[in-house]
């Protein structure tokens, strides 16, 4: 593709710096919430669960009650890490029969699945897998939370009350699905005007909100209800009712049955210390791989990555991804391998680290861009479109089939690395979550970078199969030995499409915490506990 940017344009997001409680974001208003309920007495998992429900409001593209996903949590009292796997998995009502292969060749160019009928697995009723975030948040809650659950919904509901601001960004995001929108009325209705993008105004006093007015009841609901009322009541109900009258496979049943798993994490040692992955069927093993490469062949120090190390990241990544699609899904004994490194993913990472240590890493995802395009009529929920993740193609180990575990590219992780640092990572991206959260874990764990070093400095992708991509920062050294060893192309940083992963991080070192966000996206932001004078940017 021919590059007609600037080559002076320079973007910069310095991280923050606090000794109180930090929330790192894909959304700054999200990470507020996050951060008032920190405020109000709220553990770090108080946290979680106020953002993940803000986030479902305001930027419902990327995640929702309609998704699922996984979180990393570190208890610092107990000195102990824990995960919470809320991952989608396929209706026990699903009919393999139902997707019936087209013979024209992949889905898209993007994926690598034969086309099924009418793409009855990418968009639609059909494509929708039971989703597991209200579940997920109910484990987190249950276990550590100090807040009562109708308190900490209070600020999302509000949020829905507001209408979803329009910006750039946000006109952006649904124009880019708006294709797939316009299919589904309920869906055209919530984002839509006139069949197209609505768009933001250029008047400085104007502004454009879309109501959400399903949404925000069905919050409401929830905050008095409870979580169950999703799995085993009226919403249950009636997300069974709207899946069956549109030819769904989801039911009253699915949704009962459905439950967050605790899981040990990963311990994966690395250069003195230890990252904690999640595990099975998410990017935790590849993870674990792609590590156990960087520590025999990454010379670490203090001058920072070099053409060597980047080689290495690219060796590393490369090993592992062609690893992973040698066997995959959930099948006995393949649980840790998957192969939707190819489909373009929709996803949201945020990071929080509160004044006592405790952390969480959590990521959350409707798999694409607004998910399965579906909006359940009756509720306002965008709901995922979770069976994409499963091949069509009978006699695989991850075949479409009743009641299976959905494959995941997501790699939460927490980390302490040798010299006592606590880290809590993540990013959105689809395949490239991996190559980003390898080379920021190693910034910080093989070259001793601070936050707002390690975000600011160029990374590279190696997802695309031989292909690797390389920031356009890099030194000229560094380019010219990429050029050499690989198929290298290279790529700038910015907001869409993004060439690289949009990370989340914060870090813990003694009692202070830091935090920072991928500095091209243009809504996210590490923010601080609010009225606190420790509290500041660190630029450089």
């Amino acid at each position: 593709m021919r590059d007609q940017f600037s080559n002076a344009q320079q973007i910069r997001k310095p991280a923050v710096v606090s000794k109180a409680g930090i929330v790192a974001a894909q959304s700054r208003k999200a990470a507020e919430i996050g951060v008032q309920v920190l405020a109000a007495g709220g553990d770090c998992v108080d946290a979680v669960i106020a953002t993940t429900f803000a986030l479902g409001v305001l930027e419902p593209w990327m995640s929702g009650l309609g998704g699922g996903g996984a979180m990393v949590l570190y208890r610092a009292k107990e000195d102990r890490h824990e995960v919470i796997d809320y991952g989608m998995c396929a209706s026990a009502s699903l009919r393999p029969e139902d997707y019936s292969l087209t013979g024209d060749g992949a889905a898209s160019d993007l994926f690598p699945w034969a086309r099924v009928k009418d793409d009855r697995n990418l968009h639609g009723p059909g494509s929708i897998a039971v989703p597991g975030v209200v579940a997920g948040m109910e484990e987190a809650h249950r276990r550590h939370a100090r807040l009562p659950w109708q308190e900490l919904l209070a600020p999302s509901i509000a949020l829905a009350g507001e209408g979803l601001a329009v910006d750039w960004w946000t006109t952006l995001m649904i124009g880019s699905a708006a294709a797939d929108l316009r299919r589904y009325p309920a869906s055209a209705a919530a984002y839509l005007q006139d069949g197209l993008p609505p768009q933001s105004p250029w008047g400085i006093k104007s502004s454009v909100c879309l109501p959400q007015d399903r949404l925000k009841a069905t919050l409401a609901q929830l905050a008095k209800q409870g979580p169950r009322d999703f799995y085993q009541g009226d919403l249950a109900r009636s997300i069974a009712s709207d899946m069956k009258a549109h030819g769904g496979a989801l039911t009253v049943e699915d949704l009962a049955s459905f439950q967050a798993q605790l899981r040990e994490p990963l311990a994966i040692p690395y250069r003195g210390g230890t990252v904690y992955a999640t595990p099975e069927l998410t990017c935790g093993p590849t993870l674990a791989h792609t590590l156990r490469l960087l520590q025999q062949n990454l010379q670490a120090g203090q001058d920072g990555p070099d053409a060597a190390a980047y080689a290495a990241y690219a060796i590393a990544l490369q090993s592992a991804y062609r690893e992973r699609l040698q066997d995959m899904g959930d099948a006995d004994g393949r649980r840790a391998l998957g192969a939707e490194h190819l489909a373009p993913a929709c996803t949201t990472h945020f990071s929080v680290v509160d004044r006592d240590g405790n952390m969480a890493a959590v990521t959350q995802t409707l798999l694409s861009t607004f998910g399965s395009k579906f909006v359940l009529p009756q509720s306002g929920v965008m709901m995922n479109n979770g069976i994409m993740w499963f091949d069509p193609t009978p006699g695989g180990p991850n075949s479409l089939a009743p009641g299976k575990r959905c494959l995941t590219n997501y790699t939460p992780v927490l980390a302490q690395a040798g010299d006592g640092r606590r880290l809590a990572l993540g990013a959105s991206g689809g395949r490239r979550i991996l190559p980003a959260v390898t080379q920021i874990l190693s910034f910080v764990m093989d070259y001793g970078m601070d936050l707002d070093a390690a975000i600011h400095q160029p990374r590279i992708d190696a997802s695309e199969g031989a292909v690797v991509i390389g920031d356009v920062r890099l030194p000229a050294s560094t380019r010219d030995e990429l050029q050499r060893r690989f198929d290298y192309e290279e790529a700038r940083v910015q907001t869409f499409p993004m060439k690289f992963a949009c990370p989340s991080v914060v870090m813990r070192d003694g009692g202070t915490n830091s935090g920072a966000t991928e500095i091209s996206q243009p809504w996210g932001d590490a923010v601080a506990q609010a009225g606190t004078p420790d509290a500041s940017s660190v630029a450089r």
